[in-house]
């Protein structure tokens, strides 16, 4: 009788012998993952950087994250939460990839159905983003149709190898009715695909840098002198305790929060704020509007609301721009307008009492940052500054709206995911030396740190060591209302462990409080307290 080849057995259904199907599937997946994201990176070189996959996923992401979810992202990586969401995105992606790719072995109709879904939700996410136009959804279209031909290409090979004998003895005995696929073949196919895919993604990150200008033109931008310049700064503003943040924030320092994962490259000259709403008159602005206007100067400290209790979510910088006040005197807004909602080219945005954008704290259209133009990541070409705010009610990055509005009519980004309408902030005194764990000797021992309390300014800071009397701190020279205050204190150490705890009062009058809360929903607060070991 004749024994029956083994060739006839199934193509989606693996033979015993043939092992490791599995693996060698769920690579084939992430081969072809690596061609959808690398195609539409390649092609998106010509649409919109929001147009990319990874980026339109990203920020969806961003945009359901609920509110303690991005509190922990803050509070865990601080200015690093951006590049954590991408290592999470690439994890998530690898898995799903292997997944896929072990189903469309077992099942192709389910592989490709998993496949189209994961298209539509790229789609979605891409065409649902601000300022992206329906168009700008072809690279991600083109980027799934390229990868599922490759996933195609790559299963088939694995399904061929599942049909061809492994021993001498089979090969005399029968022929396949197909050509064979061994696994060299099979590592190759994956490995030059891996190989375009990264020349592809590669290609249209230099590809979408050389068709982009904005960093060059903002290097070549030469900022008007103001018509009125920021007070002189006290020569005595900076705490005398070496390690003490300085007082004049550097660009390249200055905390970075927002909900861009990729950062706009918006062209000055192509750059226009509308503002309208509840206004007598709709106003119209370019970048040389702004240019031609009797800019102020302002040193300004600023705060994100995600600041934990003695965090490092803070600066101050010296800013370049147009009271907002003069832009809302063209558009002369309504009776009972109490809002003007900001929003960013990316979609963000914000509510800001409309009377903190008309009295005299200078709230302003920055274009310049400590004497240069803004750096892209915090805003260029026009951002907003608001004193005494809270940055998610006021500090719009690349600004381009204006409406006019009420509290009751409109919701921003972050007061529809449960934070505060408004955002003041809140006093608070932080200990930057020594470090929290610190081991320091015995003697004379400098402490020192930050306070703020914008548009109240500070006028004490206490400092506490373990239960004992709370001492007044040794101020530095004030700046302005609007700006951090720094202090210094001289402590006699003794050996052990030992808290170091600071309070601030404003200038109101009012104490710190010591009461303990989240960032959510308007600013954390407490009392920073720092454990130090004594030697």
């Amino acid at each position: 009788m004749k024994k029956p080849s083994t060739h006839k057995h199934s193509r989606r259904q693996p033979t015993k012998r043939f092992t490791g199907p599995t693996a060698l599937a769920a690579l084939a997946g992430v081969a072809a993952a690596a061609v959808v994201l690398s195609v539409a990176e390649l092609i998106g070189a010509f649409f919109t950087a929001r147009a990319t996959p990874l980026i339109a996923l990203g920020s969806t992401f961003i945009d359901f994250t609920p509110p303690w979810m991005k509190d922990f992202a803050i509070a865990t990586f601080g200015t690093n939460d951006k590049t954590a969401l991408f290592a999470g995105m690439a994890v998530t992606v690898l898995l799903l990839a292997c997944v896929l790719g072990v189903v469309a072995y077992r099942k192709w109709a389910l592989g490709v159905a998993g496949v189209l879904l994961m298209g539509a939700v790229i789609v979605a996410s891409v065409v649902t983003r601000a300022s992206v136009k329906p168009v700008d959804a072809i690279p991600s279209l083109i980027g799934t149709a390229a990868g599922l031909i490759v996933l195609r290409l790559l299963i088939t090979r694995l399904w061929r190898m599942s049909e061809w004998p492994d021993t001498a003895a089979d090969v005399a005995a029968k022929e396949p009715e197909r050509p064979a696929t061994t696994r060299r073949a099979f590592f190759a196919a994956t490995g030059l695909t891996a190989a375009a895919s990264a020349i592809a993604a590669t290609g249209g990150r230099l590809l979408s840098a050389a068709r982009s200008n904005v960093a060059q033109a903002r290097e070549s931008l030469r900022l008007p002198a103001p018509a009125t310049a920021a007070p002189a700064v006290p020569a005595g503003v900076q705490s005398k305790v070496p390690g003490v943040t300085p007082w004049l924030t550097p660009n390249k320092d200055f905390y970075r929060i927002d909900t861009a994962l990729s950062v706009p490259e918006i062209n000055a000259r192509d750059w226009e704020l509308r503002v309208h709403g509840l206004v007598e008159q709709e106003v119209r602005l370019t970048f040389q509007d702004l240019l031609d206007a009797k800019l102020i100067e302002s040193h300004v400290s600023l705060t994100c609301v995600s600041n934990p209790v003695g965090g490092y979510l803070a600066g101050n910088a010296k800013w370049l721009g147009m009271p907002i006040r003069e832009v809302l005197k063209m558009a002369r807004p309504k009776d009972g307008a109490d809002m003007v909602l900001s929003t960013s080219i990316d979609g963000f945005s914000a509510s800001t009492p409309i009377e903190v954008l008309q009295d005299d704290r200078d709230a302003m259209l920055a274009i310049g940052m400590n004497g240069e133009p803004l750096p892209l990541e915090h805003g260029y070409p026009v951002r907003m500054v608001v004193p005494g705010l809270y940055g998610f009610v006021s500090a719009t990055k690349w600004v381009v709206d204006l409406e006019v509005t009420r509290f009751a009519d409109s919701k921003a980004y972050w007061t529809q995911r449960g934070w505060s309408e408004r955002g003041p902030i809140k006093t608070m005194a932080r200990v930057e030396v020594p470090k929290s764990f610190a081991k320091v000797p015995a003697g004379r021992v400098a402490i020192g740190g930050t306070a703020w309390a914008q548009t109240r300014g500070i006028t004490k800071v206490e400092v506490q060591i373990d239960n004992g009397p709370w001492t007044a701190a040794t101020l530095s020279d004030e700046a302005s209302l609007i700006t951090w205050r720094q202090w210094s204190y001289d402590w006699d150490a003794t050996p052990g462990p030992h808290y170091i705890k600071t309070r601030a009062t404003d200038g109101t009058g009012e104490l710190q409080t010591d009461k303990r809360a989240d960032p959510v929903p308007d600013g954390a607060s407490g009392w920073q307290s720092v454990m130090v070991t004594v030697e």
